[in-house]
């Protein structure tokens, strides 16, 4: 009788069953205590495990989206918070829902696994969204209500402690899944392709793109139709929306169970790092032997894995950041009978020392990354201010909240990237012979500059904005442009992050060593903090250095007074300068497990394809 999906769930989640790529073959994988397990029958099952994985992205997404997006009003409106208290709240919540990731992933590579990992969040974030329902559906839970007048002479009774404690843990709750779900169900969907096959290898280039397609549809989703339940129908309703979108998440992704690869947890990545680092300065006064020297350089230097799997990239010794190599040195006494080292801090593997050159490469190219997005955040942020002053009438009655503009990007986005998918990849495929159709790093190069193409069209629309407001009514003017003046604007920012964002994530994911993908996957979302955090600093400059004294400055609260038309083209000489940055980096970088050769370097990208290191 054959197992249902639950039993083999529970008994993976007991016995550790992990289950590697090419096990099969290889006839059983260890359990740790001296048994073999019995080897699986199935390898990676690609796009049959896609429903599931994808499915559980896109309901987390609606249902933390879903929340995050009317938050504030939620507080103002039923917890009678000030709006500055409230502001704060969600800021202090979205900011550490994105750096939650980093936690995340370092517990699922380092103790859990990414499926287990996955599978406990979701239902930690399913119990935070219920708890946060609940503070809607229960009087008991939130602050009697108060007529607005009352809120008006702030007079509404705010919420006691043991309604903020509930409130606060719902929070934590979510938190605490967003941070588990988000850097693991990338990293795991990566986990079902097999990259030694062409099928396989096309199946992953098209996952990246439909994964981020999708994630970006939930979170349209959220912003129109979830939003509307909760300010037009009902908070209880409107919560509870995504609450079941959780537990609908948590039903698909289990029912893959029998279709899933199990990559095992490979101990913390950060210890391996600093081993390199401490080694590599233990031994910095002696000698490495000679680049041309393959004897002595096979004799003088430590090259066994302590593990080696099919899944895993053997990276030849490079001389870039060669002062590491140091570090494989094998001194007497160094090594165990075995073969392996006495000490690990004092003796790292070529392969090891490889990895933390793969982590110092993608560093550079990471910071082009945050820059870029500045770009996106401005024009989502600033578009909301040129509507209220534009005709947002679509026919006689209807008006299109300010608000509601920034899903012209995200719409773009999800239409443009099955049409890169099925099209201008295979276009492009057919041009250069690369299974990707052009390259990670060409990929985000092109989004560098369709955003700055978007700030250049922003200031121009802007400037025939403001001119239009001026003519009719002054300072205090409405423009009679309609709002869909700036919809080419927003389209430009949505294929740009169709190219640069997406090309991110593919490129941590097939950079990063595999067994710190996980990690890979949070710093996509780091990233997009990074742009926040700049994005506020850099309005903060240019409000001191162009206001003040009674001068007017660019981003004066009164925008038809201000010179938004001159940030934005401001933003664009920094995306210029960005992606000359950009370019850089891109010329010295080493694609990972690209060997060193004499004279002019050559690599193969992961679709096989031999170009000039200096390509992008």
């Amino acid at each position: 009788m054959r197992r249902s999906a639950l039993r083999q769930f529970l008994d993976c989640m007991a016995c550790d069953r992990l289950v590697r790529r090419g096990n099969a073959a290889s006839g059983g994988v260890n359990d740790g205590d001296g048994d073999v397990l019995e080897p699986e029958k199935k390898g990676p099952q690609g796009w049959k495990c896609m429903p599931c994985i994808i499915g559980n992205e896109t309901f987390e997404k609606v249902a933390s989206f879903g929340v995050s997006a009317n938050f504030t009003v939620y507080l103002v409106k039923r917890f009678h918070m000030k709006q500055v208290v409230a502001a704060n709240t969600i800021n202090i919540f979205i900011g550490t829902t994105n750096f939650a990731p980093l936690l995340g992933a370092f517990v699922s590579d380092a103790y859990c696994g990414r499926f287990r990992t996955i599978a406990y969040a979701s239902v930690v974030s399913f119990l935070g969204m219920l708890l946060l329902t609940l503070t809607a559906a229960v009087p008991q839970l939130r602050p009697p209500s108060c007529s607005m007048a009352e809120q008006q002479a702030g007079q509404c009774t705010g919420p006691s402690g043991l309604q903020l404690a509930v409130l606060c843990l719902s929070l934590v709750l979510l938190v605490i899944g967003s941070g588990g779900i988000r850097p693991c169900n990338l990293a795991f969907g990566v986990d079902q392709f097999d990259p030694t096959t062409e099928r396989g290898r096309r199946g992953l280039n098209s996952f990246f793109n439909w994964y981020y397609a999708t994630s970006t549809a939930a979170v349209v989703l959220a912003l129109t139709v979830v939003v509307y339940v909760q300010d037009s129908i009902s908070w209880p309703i409107g919560f509870g929306i995504p609450t079941a979108l959780m537990l609908l998440s948590i039903v698909v992704f289990f029912a893959g169970v029998r279709l899933y690869v199990f990559v095992p947890p490979e101990g913390s990545v950060f210890s391996g790092i600093v081993q390199v680092f401490v080694a590599a300065f233990r031994k910095r006064r002696l000698r490495l032997p000679a680049p041309d020297d393959a004897v002595e350089q096979e004799s003088s230097l430590y090259n066994t894995l302590a593990r080696e799997t099919e899944r895993m990239t053997k990276l030849p010794l490079t001389l870039q950041f060669r002062f590491l190599n140091k570090a494989a040195i094998i001194c007497e006494g160094e090594t165990k009978e075995d073969g392996f080292p006495v000490n690990p801090w004092r003796l790292c593997s070529v392969q090891q020392i490889e990895e933390v050159k793969c982590l110092i490469r993608i560093v550079p190219i990471w910071a082009s990354g945050i820059i870029c997005f500045v770009a996106l955040i401005q024009q989502w942020s600033l578009t909301v201010l040129q509507a209220l002053k534009m005709d947002r009438h679509l026919g006689r009655s209807f008006q299109i909240p300010p608000g509601s503009l920034a899903t012209i990007a995200m719409v773009a986005l999800t239409l443009f990237i099955p049409v890169y998918d099925r099209v201008l990849v295979p276009v492009a495929r057919r041009i250069t012979g690369n299974d990707s159709g052009i390259t990670v790093l060409q990929r985000q190069g092109a989004g560098m500059v369709i955003a700055v193409a978007s700030m250049v069209v922003a200031g121009l629309v802007e400037h025939k904005r403001r001119n239009s407001a001026l003519a009719h009514g002054g300072v205090n003017g409405t423009s009679p442009l309609s709002v869909l003046w700036l919809a080419p604007q927003l389209c430009l920012v949505g294929v740009a992050e169709a190219f640069n964002a997406v090309g991110q994530i593919e490129f941590y994911n097939r950079q990063f060593p595999e067994h710190m993908q996980t990690l890979a996957g949070s710093l996509f979302y780091c990233s997009i903090s990074g742009a926040s955090y700049l994005s506020a600093l850099l309005v903060a400059l240019v409000r001191r250095r162009t206001g003040g004294d009674g001068r007017t400055g660019w981003l004066d609260d009164n925008i038809n007074v201000g010179r938004v038309d001159y940030f934005y083209y401001m933003v664009a000489l920094l995306g210029v300068a960005n992606l000359l940055y950009f370019l850089v980096c891109a010329h010295f970088y080493r694609y990972k497990g690209t060997p060193e050769t004499k004279g002019r370097r050559r690599s193969k990208d992961v679709g096989g394809t031999e170009k000039l290191e200096i390509e992008i």
